[in-house]
């Protein structure tokens, strides 16, 4: 895994100094190795921060070129099915000089050109210059895994992994995005393709950018390539069962290759400890990491103890305090926007363990929202039609709308209109949006079945934008890679095809993934109730720390939000609402200040 950056210049040449410091600000996420590229001119520069896995020799080194360095590569991610590809390139007269899946993209794209991206099976973040046509490709992959952010300010165009890279060149700071200060509060992320800044923004999960830079502004319309299947299959249990099997086992073997061994995140839960279990089946004692609370009596470490002992797999294990609280000031830095989803310091700390022993991980990210394993996707697994919604579900919900449920179940203190009005200082609600839930609506497709349609949203939007960005940016905090083999497309391109009588029983959490499960891992493991990767409630309700942190805040000084506002939450308890504030005191303070 790595960093990548790069800068096209519509006028005056690209400062290399100035550049290799955009670049070096993601040190963190390549610590093994740095390269720049800058054209004949000077007018296009891509940078690389390396973490190695593949051909650790210079042939390895980016920026990469092709044999007659017309096109370079810079490139954030692993390319699963890079070997078969290779193959094919090779049939059609393609030479390589390295062994890496880096080579491979280069020469799909003088193969294929965008049609490469349906090809590649894998996590990807990529910009691939072309010379000759003076054209630049950016593009992300299908999930959203890997990062990409973008910006066309003063004649430049940047494209990083970060967003501190951008920052770091440019001569003024852009102005933060009330807009984007709202949906942070409204979702606990700020949506694509939004960012917290003017005039940046992300690239979705599953688009590229094709810009041509031969004559005149650049056209920075995103292209999707790739969009989850109509859910169409019906086949037996048994069937199903066994397809999730191969499919799976192929998943964990892929994310398994590498030159440096990999290890695991545990938890106890089905996720994590699936994958210990499928890699124990392919002969991999994996080192396994493990975060707990102290004094919990449902501390994950436990349940990841039974899991360990029982598979004899080493375990790393630490305990977070309350002590720990103070690790927010760093999740500013690294996380570049407000990010407040309440399971970032555990992540943080876990892989900050397992990057002392291992250079790469795997994680069960996307198991929930593939499987059905949210507690949020079982009251309406049986329901078929919005009003039979409204009768089984009235106090849950206002209207009678899926994105109305949906928002109230993924809220954690929810802000609506009013309460971003009563919180939101009074000069900034002109810069409110008139409907906070926008980006829930957004993504929302009406299929037949209402769990479905709530998958989709889980994939597309607390995901998509939420649960990779929190383990990209914990992880690449400490030259960490992540692995989430739950997420190879081909698997998850099967399980949503198909109708949920097929994979969902409300007796049985995960159905699909249990059966393969049950035989290989403890009774008690198969038996836990789901619990998400989170301390004890009475870690985030210390009223006193939040007063502390906002009534004489960086927030308030700034008339971001109102005093009035935040005594209310703080008179009420108000702790979910008040964490989400905090998140964003933090960010404040690191970038505004």
């Amino acid at each position: 895994m790595c960093g990548i950056i790069g800068q096209i210049s519509l006028q005056a040449p690209i400062q290399q100094r100035q550049f290799n410091a955009m670049r070096d600000t993601l040190q963190h996420r390549g610590p093994d190795g740095f390269g720049s590229w800058f054209s004949e001119n000077r007018l296009v520069a891509l940078g690389h921060r390396r973490l190695s896995f593949l051909d650790l020799s210079e042939k390895g080194k980016q920026p990469m070129t092709n044999e007659t360095g017309s096109v370079w590569l810079t490139f954030n991610g692993e390319i699963y099915n890079y070997i078969p590809l290779r193959a094919e390139l090779e049939t059609a007269g393609h030479h390589f000089s390295s062994k890496t899946d880096s080579e491979v993209l280069l020469h799909a794209y003088e193969e294929w050109g965008t049609g490469m991206l349906g090809r590649l099976k894998g996590m990807f973040a990529f910009g691939i210059w072309d010379e000759h046509r003076k054209r630049l490709l950016i593009a992300r992959d299908r999930f959203g895994i890997k990062p990409l952010y973008y910006g066309f300010l003063n004649n430049q165009f940047y494209f990083a992994s970060e967003l501190k890279a951008i920052l770091k060149g440019l001569a003024k700071r852009p102005a933060p995005s009330m807009e984007a200060v709202a949906d942070f509060l409204v979702y606990r992320y700020v949506p694509s393709p939004k960012t917290i800044w003017k005039g940046l923004k992300k690239l979705p999960p599953a688009h590229y950018l094709d810009i041509s830079f031969a004559s005149g502004s650049p056209d920075l319309s995103p292209q999707c390539y790739w969009q989850l299947p109509d859910p169409r299959l019906r086949p037996t249990p048994r069937e199903a069962v066994h397809q999730v099997h191969e499919l799976l086992s192929e998943s964990v073997g892929q994310h398994l290759q590498s030159d440096v061994p990999v290890g695991s995140f545990l938890s106890g839960g089905y996720d994590s400890s699936a994958l210990v279990a499928y890699a124990h089946k392919q002969g991999k004692a994996l080192d396994t990491f493990s975060i707990g609370f102290e004094g919990w009596e449902k501390s994950e470490d436990q349940y990841a103890r039974r899991v360990a002992d029982h598979l004899n797999l080493p375990l790393h294990t630490r305990l977070a305090g309350r002590e720990q609280l103070a690790l927010l000031d760093q999740l500013a830095y690294f996380y570049d926007e407000p990010l407040g989803d309440i399971s970032t310091i555990p992540t943080f700390m876990v892989s900050q363990m397992a990057s002392q022993h291992r250079k790469a991980v795997l994680s069960g990210e996307g198991a929930d929202e593939l499987f059905a394993g949210y507690t949020w996707q079982k009251p309406i697994a049986g329901l078929s039609t919005l009003s039979r919604l409204k009768y089984y579900l009235p106090e849950q919900i206002s209207g009678t709308s899926i994105t109305s449920y949906y928002a109230t179940a993924m809220a954690m203190g929810r802000f609506d209109l009013e309460v971003l009005k009563d919180t939101i200082h009074p000069r900034l609600h002109d810069q409110l949006p008139a409907f906070p839930d926008w980006f829930y609506k957004k993504h929302t497709r009406q299929y037949p079945q209402l769990l479905k349609t709530v998958q989709k949203l889980d994939i597309q939007t607390f995901m998509g934008e939420l649960v990779l960005t929190k383990i990209d940016r914990a992880s690449m905090a400490h030259g960490l890679e992540v692995r989430v083999p739950f997420l190879d497309h081909e698997l998850a391109e099967y399980l949503f095809s198909l109708h949920p009588k097929v994979y969902y029983r409300a007796s049985q959490t995960k159905f699909l993934l249990y059966e393969n499960i049950k035989n290989t891992l403890p009774a008690e493991i198969l038996k836990r109730p789901k619990q998400g990767f989170v301390g004890p409630d009475s870690y985030y309700m210390d009223i006193a720390f939040y007063a502390n942190c906002l009534r004489d805040g960086q927030l308030i000084k700034s008339d971001v939000i109102s005093p009035a506002g935040l005594e209310r939450l703080l008179r009420d308890k108000d702790h979910w609402r008040l964490w989400k504030l905090v998140v964003l005191e933090k960010w404040w303070q690191r970038w505004m200040t």
